[in-house]
Formats: structure tokens, C-alpha cells, sequence
């Protein structure tokens, strides 16, 4: 089950741009704590994922090689 979340939430990114944990918690119905873990495998597995913390914050790829993901 946690592949198929990892790659939901790459999906979700991809489409939305950004998110914040608590959005990503409910849409996927797991703690922020889980999401936050998951964030982290993803980046491990080399995907230029980041989180920003403060008002406008949130999860999201990398501008430059958001498009590169697009195009693989």
C-alpha cells in the first residue's frame, strides 16, 4: 500500500504543483507524520522533492526539473 501512496502523492504533486502535509494527510487518509515519512523515501529515492516551511509553505518539486518528471 505505501508504493501505491508514494506514487499517488508524486501524481498529486504533479498535477496541483504544491501541497501542504495536513492537505496530503486527509486526501490520503494517513497521519502528517506518515506523509512526511513518505516525503522523505521520496526524495531518498532521488526525486527532487522539497518542503518550505512558514505561511506559504508546502511540498513541491523543484521548479527546473518538474518538467523533466513530466517528460520521462
Amino acid at each position: 500500500m505505501q508504493e501505491s501512496r508514494l506514487f499517488r502523492i508524486l501524481y498529486y504533486l504533479l498535477d496541483k504543483g504544491r501541497a501542504t502535509a495536513p492537505e496530503l494527510a486527509e486526501k490520503f487518509e494517513v497521519s502528517v507524520r506518515t506523509i512526511y515519512r513518505d516525503v522523505d523515501a521520496i526524495s531518498s529515492a532521488g526525486i527532487p522533492i522539497y518542503v518550505t516551511t512558514g505561511r506559504n509553505g508546502g511540498i513541491q518539486f523543484l521548479d527546473e526539473n518538474r518538467i523533466k518528471i513530466l517528460k520521462a
